[in-house]
């Protein structure tokens, strides 16, 4: 079979765009005091919010995949429309006569849109690289955590930059991905194409052992990931508090977040010479472990603690370009974006619980100790992931 060539341009077209869609994901954390301020809400809705984004998300994914919206159309359009869509609604934020439930709205209506960009940036990115996945979804997931780091990165700029700019940029630069997408990014050689209406696709992907093996992983993964990204500000004001230090939050939030993308590049490289389960499953065992050693470090001196957490923000999210990597391969070919689709849709759903659940800890568990219950993600994973073998 004839190998296929793939044009420079398309990869980093594909990432660039990811980065500037992702953007959305996390506007509103970054500019939660200034909303509290602004629409007399609750310092409390910071969890709320989130959730309320991946809600959004884990509704649109559903409807995406119950409709096989990204295999029977073309996923780039599918992305550029989303983008769009997702940006109004984000928007939306700077209405000045918000309250916390059109606020709530708001951010539902971009986590709903986000199912058109992530997951089927996913599968424009399979679409494109049948080999080599790995590495190529190392930077797609690289430039989401840059994304999703972005506008902590804006904040941490100074007291002069209003929030509003940072709203109009996350903006702004979703328009802009999808407008790349759109122009320089047609549909892939390795694109297999519903032709029609598959409502029980939902069910049927997870009939393949190999596929079930990596989704559950992936699960485990995504019970600790957002929950931790969501907390990194609270857990750096609990070590001011506690030790009376004076870290710039924004600014380490936006490094803790960023550095994973280095972690995801890195580990899509090193499955190509190591294997992709077993990177996968180093890097939950790893995160796992930083778990268990946040009491430890927390009682140590700023620079042990800021270097933790950096190490933590990079295991974090090695794994997951891998995990859907080995869940894109393993699927159904003419239903690999409804796949992707799919287990991102249930992987979210399962961050909503451990984000809830550490918001209601926070009230009476020591900062500490609270992210213990993290741990419980790590081990499911690499319990579905320890006969490596069979996957």
């Amino acid at each position: 079979m004839k190998e296929i060539k793939i044009k420079s341009h398309i990869l980093p077209i594909i990432v660039i765009a990811q980065f500037c869609c992702t953007s959305l994901w996390f506007a509103s954390n970054s500019v939660m005091g200034n909303l509290v301020s602004n629409f007399n809400i609750f310092e409390s809705s910071l969890g709320l919010l989130s959730s309320t984004v991946q809600f959004g998300f884990i509704v649109g994914t559903l409807c995406f995949a119950a409709l096989t919206i990204a295999d029977r159309f073309s996923p780039s359009r599918v992305f550029m429309g989303s983008a769009i869509i997702a940006a109004l609604f984000n928007f939306g934020i700077l209405w000045h006569q918000n309250t916390l439930n059109t606020l709530l709205l708001f951010r539902f209506g971009t986590g709903f849109f986000l199912a058109g960009i992530y997951p089927v940036g996913m599968k424009i990115a399979a679409d494109y690289f049948d080999n080599g996945l790995g590495k190529s979804l190392g930077f797609l997931v690289g430039a989401l955590v840059l994304g999703t780091a972005f506008p902590h990165g804006l904040k941490s700029i100074g007291l002069a930059f209003k929030w509003e700019y940072i709203i109009i940029s996350t903006s702004a630069l979703s328009i802009l991905g999808a407008l790349l997408i759109y122009f320089f990014v047609p549909n892939g050689p390795y694109r297999k194409k519903s032709q029609r209406l598959k409502l029980t696709a939902f069910f049927e992907v997870f009939n393949n052992v190999k596929f079930k093996k990596a989704a559950f992983g992936y699960f485990g993964h995504m019970w600790e990931l957002y929950a931790f990204w969501v907390f990194v500000p609270f857990i750096l004001l609990a070590f001011n508090k506690a030790h009376g230090e004076t870290l710039h939050v924004s600014g380490w939030s936006f490094a803790v977040i960023g550095i994973g993308s280095l972690g995801c590049v890195a580990a899509g490289y090193f499955s190509n010479h190591f294997g992709t389960k077993r990177v996968t499953r180093n890097a939950l065992l790893a995160s796992g472990i930083c778990c268990v050693l946040l009491p430890l470090v927390f009682q140590l001196q700023e620079g042990i603690f800021i270097t933790f957490l950096l190490i933590w923000g990079v295991m974090v999210i090695a794994d997951s370009p891998l995990f859907s990597t080995m869940v894109a391969q393993n699927a159904i070919p003419h239903l690999k974006g409804s796949a992707l689709t799919i287990v991102n849709c249930i992987g979210f759903a399962i961050s909503i619980i451990s984000i809830q659940l550490v918001a209601f800890l926070s009230e009476i568990v020591p900062p500490q100790y609270l992210f213990l219950i993290l741990l419980l993600g790590p081990v499911f994973g690499l319990f579905h992931l320890r006969n490596e073998t069979k996957l």
